[in-house]
């Protein structure tokens, strides 16, 4: 069985993974798991000493010296749009105070699909669409502050 033994970040320049694995926004935090490889190349054993959040466009390096790419999955989502800046801060709001996890941007918020948030946030004046694209949620407030891999909230 392959074994990780070390994670690099997006644009590492260690070389050209020779297969990857596709993970959820959920399934990038780990400590110990099995992941299936997605050229159907078998598994790879991740045993860290403590939780990572792997990168989008990272890597996993095994204990051989290859390198196995992390790439986001799509998921169901839903693209929050307000009305304007400052009721799409409100959305925003709302959102955190249900402690659900949100990718921030200039013109949308993205969350999970959930049936009990989308009537709660159209009730709030909130257009909502169902998309399919990879998840980058905003860590949270005791997370490590990792650097992350792409812009979450254009400025």
């Amino acid at each position: 069985m392959l074994r990780a033994v070390s994670h690099l970040p997006a644009g590492h320049n260690q070389g050209t993974p020779f297969d990857g694995v596709e993970l959820e926004h959920d399934a990038r935090r780990l400590r110990r798991k099995l992941l299936t490889l997605r050229g159907g190349g078998g598994e790879v054993m991740v045993d860290f000493p403590q939780t990572i959040t792997l990168e989008h466009e990272g890597a996993l390096q095994l204990d051989d010296g290859r390198l196995v790419a992390v790439i986001a999955a799509p998921e169901q989502l839903y693209a929050v749009h307000g009305r304007d800046s400052g009721h799409l801060v409100r959305l925003a709001w709302h959102i955190g105070n249900r402690h659900t996890a949100a990718q921030l941007e200039a013109e949308r918020i993205l969350i999970k699909a959930d049936h009990v948030l989308k009537p709660m946030l159209e009730g709030l004046g909130a257009r909502i669409t169902a998309v399919r694209e990879p998840f980058f949620a905003e860590h949270g407030a005791y997370h490590s502050h990792e650097t992350p891999g792409h812009a979450l909230l254009a400025r």
